[in-house]
């Protein structure tokens, strides 16, 4: 058991790692782009809007051998030498993650924000100051989206696969050493680590409801 716990808490720490960076730094993009679009109507909005649906559903497989040829030896940033590296899959669970939390953003800005907007500008409000106020009056569902892009990114196998390689002590995260340990018949650890998987997302929903408030007891 003290080897499996050995095996295991790298798997674990490098999955939050990977998962949180790559959610944060989508978040941070996405949520800013996603507010800014939800509240302007332009030319190109409606087919910026079809593209990240489109990109909402792209197979994890598909942008991590995207990810792959751009970190590869013969890629446009192969010079960086960033492939089989937690920096490699943190890249591709970001650009995994960002097209849903800015898809989502516009959604639901679209339908609360504009209010927001017109009773900022009567206010006569500054820019900033209303951007920073539809941010924190729409917090409930920014950190809904926040969370959703959290759960995409914590359970990615096939991108992180191919571009971090699965290596121990390296680049080996929860989702892919469930698959390992699979493959070779070691269905406890597979499970524990399964287990933990579980409980993460509890403890992420349990944080998440802390900071909106419970609804729950409303009903």
């Amino acid at each position: 058991m003290l080897i499996l716990i050995k095996d295991i808490l790298p798997v674990i720490s490098m999955s939050l790692i990977v998962s949180l960076s790559s959610t944060v730094m989508a978040a941070a993009a996405g949520i800013t782009i996603g507010v800014l679009a939800g509240l302007k109507d332009f030319k190109l909005k409606k087919v910026m809007v079809r593209l990240l649906e489109t990109l909402m559903s792209t197979p994890p497989v598909l942008m991590g051998l995207l990810v792959y040829l751009l970190l590869s030896r013969k890629g446009i940033l192969g010079s960086l030498e960033l492939l089989f590296t937690p920096t490699a899959m943190i890249i591709a669970q970001t650009l995994l993650v960002f097209p849903i939390i800015i898809g989502l953003t516009i959604s639901s800005t679209q339908k609360q924000g504009r209010e927001i907007k017109k009773n900022c500008e009567v206010l006569g409000a500054s820019r900033f100051k209303t951007l920073l106020t539809i941010i924190i009056e729409m917090k409930e569902q920014l950190l809904t989206i926040a969370a959703t892009g959290f759960g995409r990114a914590i359970s990615e196998v096939g991108a992180v696969m191919m571009v971090g390689g699965n290596i121990k002590d390296h680049t080996r995260v929860m989702t892919t050493y469930i698959a390992l340990e699979t493959g070779k018949g070691n269905f406890e650890g597979a499970i524990i680590i399964g287990v933990i998987l579980l409980s993460i997302s509890l403890i992420i929903n349990v944080i998440l409801h802390k900071f909106r408030g419970s609804e729950i007891d409303e009903y």
